[in-house]
Parts: structure tokens; sequence; C-alpha cells
């Protein structure tokens, strides 16, 4: 029995060592002869393409089978070009579609459009960027019999979106010290904003708060890169958005703040701007008012703003409810949260004081600040 085993143990480390050796043979002798891709499919060559990077928006790229002389798998990869370049230093070489096995590779308008910023394509401007396709197999790499050249039409925006945004400089609250700048907040995708003061100086935003940042400034209706904006006009209270996706800015003066009582339509207190996106009022007595059916104590804010073109107008700050109860201890903070309210009615979409407030002074404090909700409190002193 003990022989038997032995035996059987001996002949299955030999078939291991076989099949070792079978290996290490199989190893030595790959074969990675192949012929490369014969031609290339799709699109049509100097196909015409208006990119729309901020939709899902994407262009296929196709192009007959490369053929392994063992019949074995081969990869592919797409490599892009400047339109007189010979592939030597390629803008991007990407790998097709699954996992560089299938020879295809749908590539959305956002990548082209970063590719076409490095070719030099400006926004706005069209250019030509010439496409082709490596098949390998082991260390054997071959380029495509054929190459192609695809038309793109850059956006008004940029190729590279920064994923954070900061204000810093001369003009600025916190000075021209880049590790001690302001962070925007970020509103949407591509889309940022800040409400801040500036003094006369020079402002501008970066992408970082280290090292040697991209930098931006507003000119105009325009975000453009590496300068500064200047302030010349003493200073002022701004709510200053930038949109990456169209290169975009727009520049808001808020030229005042105030708590608006509903019951007596009219502003109660101003508010006064105090730093960092934060208005107050402090120590004030507040009373609501006596109706019939009892106290009214329903309230919102109403900001003085001033378009660059110098047009004046009202923007109007309050609940996402369009009515509510009065708050209490339980009640969660998002209560206060703000939004912004295209209906300016009187009553519609307002705060309400809690029952502790009425004939007290309080403190309140409105929070436009970049790293929270924009939000608002009131402190009973």
């Amino acid at each position: 029995m003990l022989q038997n085993m032995k035996t059987y143990f001996l002949h299955i480390l030999a078939i291991m060592s076989l099949l070792a050796v079978s290996c290490k043979k199989d190893d030595y002798k790959l074969n990675t002869n192949m012929k490369p891709v014969p031609a290339l499919s799709a699109p049509v060559d100097n196909k015409y393409v208006k990119l729309q990077p901020t939709t899902s928006a994407s262009v296929s790229f196709e192009w007959e089978q490369a053929r392994a002389e063992d019949g074995s798998l081969v990869l592919y990869e797409v490599v892009f070009d400047k339109e007189n370049g010979d592939f030597s230093a390629p803008l991007a070489t990407i790998s097709s579609d699954g996992g560089g096995v299938n020879n295809k590779l749908t590539l959305s308008h956002k990548d082209l459009n970063t590719i076409a910023a490095k070719a030099g394509i400006a926004s706005l401007a069209v250019g030509k960027l010439k496409w082709t396709v490596n098949a390998s197999k082991g260390y054997n790499i071959l380029k495509a019999a054929e190459t192609r050249t695809i038309e793109v039409e850059r956006p008004n925006g940029f190729a590279e979106i920064p994923v954070d945004v900061y204000l810093t400089g001369s003009a600025t609250e916190a000075g021209d010290n880049l590790a001690a700048a302001m962070k925007l907040k970020s509103t949407s995708a591509g889309v940022f904003e800040i409400y801040t003061s500036l003094k006369n100086g020079t402002y501008h935003f970066t992408d970082r708060k280290t090292g040697t940042p991209t930098t931006f400034f507003i000119d105009g209706g325009a975000v453009k890169q590496d300068g500064e904006a200047t302030q010349t006009a003493g200073t002022k209270v701004y709510r200053l958005q930038l949109d990456f996706n169209n290169a975009a800015a727009t520049v808001t003066e808020i030229t005042g703040m105030g708590l608006w009582f509903a019951p007596e339509n009219k502003i109660m207190y101003p508010l006064d701007y105090v730093s960092n996106g934060v208005w107050s009022f402090k120590n004030q007595l507040i009373n609501f008012h006596q109706e019939s059916w009892g106290r009214d104590e329903r309230y919102k804010f109403r900001l003085s703003v001033t378009a660059a073109d110098g047009t004046t107008g009202y923007e109007w700050w309050g609940s996402s409810n369009a009515d509510n109860s009065r708050p209490t201890s339980a009640t969660p903070l998002s209560f206060w949260e703000l939004h912004l309210i295209t209906n300016s009615d009187q009553y519609n979409y307002c705060f309400k004081f809690s029952s502790d407030v009425d004939t007290k002074n309080c403190d309140v404090n409105v929070y436009f600040s970049p790293d929270k909700t924009y939000t608002h409190e009131v402190i009973i002193k």
C-alpha cells in the first residue's frame, strides 16, 4: 500500500516536471509574428466633427483586424498626432475598447477636445488630427498600413477643466500669498463662484495652492489663461462666476443685502458685508407683526445687484419651501439653507423665525461662503 502511494506521487511529480519543461519550451518559442492592421474603417478620412465636450457625444474609430501568424490574440492602440506629425512623439495613445482587444475605440468628445488642445488647436478654431492604429503581440508592435485625419472644431471652453479653483492676488481678501488663496465653490460641472470683496490691485485664479499652478483671469465676459485682472474701482463686493465649459465669466456687484420682513413688505434691517462671503447685522430688536389672526414672522433676504453692463436689480433668497412652520430645537439645519427664488411674491418661500425670537435682540448671519452650503443663522442675544 505504502509502496503504491510512493509510486503514485512519483508519477505526479514526473508529470508536473514535464509540464513545467513544456511550458518553458513554449515560452521560449513564443511566436510574435503578425501582419499589421491592413486598413482603417471609420471615421472616413477628413471627417468633420463639431466637438461638444459637455455632452455624452462620442466618435467611433474602427479598423480591420490584424492577423497573428499563430492565430492568437492581438492588442490595439489608437495613436493621435498633429496633422503634420509622424507619430514618433504622439499626442495620445489610447487602448481600444475591451481593454485593447476590440478593433474599435469609442472616444468621447471631451477626450478628443483634450487631444485637440494638445495639438495647439485653439478654442472656437478648426484643425486636423492625424490618427492610426498600432497592433501588438508580445514585444512586436506594428503600425497600420493606413493613416487618416479627422477635422475638429473646438468649443469656446477649456479642454482641461480644473477640479478646484482658487482666487489670489493683491486685490483679494487673502492677499497675494498663494498658500492662502481662497477656494471657489463648485456649483455644477466646470462652473465655480465666489462671493468676496476686491480692493484696488490685481487678482487671478489658480487650479492649486502649491507649486506652479495653471492661472486664469477674467477679461470682460471671458475666462482666459495666463494673465491677471486689475481692480481699479476701489473696494467693492462681488459674485465672481467662472464657467470653464464655455470660457465665460460673470461679474456681479453686490451693492446691498437686507432682511426682507414679509408682513411689512420692506427691509427690516440691512446686513453689512464682513468677509469671506459673510453678511451680518448684530444685536437688533425683532418684533413680529401683529395681524388679526396672530403674530406674523415671515422673512427672506433681498440682494441688490449690479451687472457688468451697469444694469441694476434685486435677487431674492429664501426657503426651498413655499410655506413653512416655525422652527424648533428639533428642526434640521437644512431649514436655514438659502435658495435663489425666481418668484418675488411678498410671502411665498419665506422662512419663519422661531417663537423665541419675538421681541428679542438678535444677530443674523448670512453665509455665502465657498466652504459650506449657502445658509444663515439667527442668534438670540
